[in-house]
């Protein structure tokens, strides 16, 4: 079924014994969204209030390929992810993907709902002509990792964060002018 970036079309997946929806998220699903969010695995339960998830929410769709999906069985939204399509200026000029903020219902986990989502997403990457679908999983995730891996996901590299929120800032700046005598 092919997929349209604007109004996705929901796409009907059939895991026995349920049908999920997979569908971009609206306004009114976020108070589902983050309910989703606050399982104590999760950034410890700690959740954004409503109004701030809004604005972010009013944010994210600015951004041309970023959407926040959702998974729906029967009225129930028991998934969620992020899906963001870049534009890159090499590998030949192929986007690329990354996926953020995954979370299932405790309820329905461990019946496919995860699998479908990322199935879903691998597809939206495929249809944009990514080179690569990336995600990050917690170290601490080991039931994640090998969760990812089943659905042939690869660990690659090493992947470096620092913490901007906590960590001070760095007292020895660099500055790096180019003149054109060079």
């Amino acid at each position: 079924m092919p997929f349209l970036l604007s109004g996705v079309q929901p796409v009907l997946v059939t895991i026995q014994p349920i049908d999920v929806q997979i569908r971009e998220a609206t306004r009114r699903d976020l108070t589902s969204v983050l309910a989703l969010y606050s399982q104590p695995a999760l950034d410890n339960g700690v959740v954004l209030s409503m109004e701030h998830a809004e604005h972010i929410f009013e944010q994210m769709l600015t951004y041309p390929n970023y959407r926040l999906y959702i998974s729906v069985y029967g009225s129930l939204i028991i998934g969620t992810f992020t899906l963001l399509i870049m534009d890159n200026l090499i590998h030949d000029g192929r986007p690329s993907g990354i996926v953020e903020a995954v979370a299932v219902d405790p309820e329905f986990q461990n019946q496919g709902i995860g699998k479908c989502m990322m199935q879903f997403a691998m597809d939206r990457c495929r249809e944009f002509g990514c080179y690569k679908l990336m995600l990050s999983a917690n170290l601490s995730r080991d039931r994640a990792h090998e969760f990812y891996q089943s659905l042939g996901f690869q660990q690659h590299g090493y992947s470096f964060i620092t913490d901007l929120v906590s960590s001070p800032t760095p007292s020895n700046t660099v500055v790096v002018e180019f003149n054109d005598d060079n």
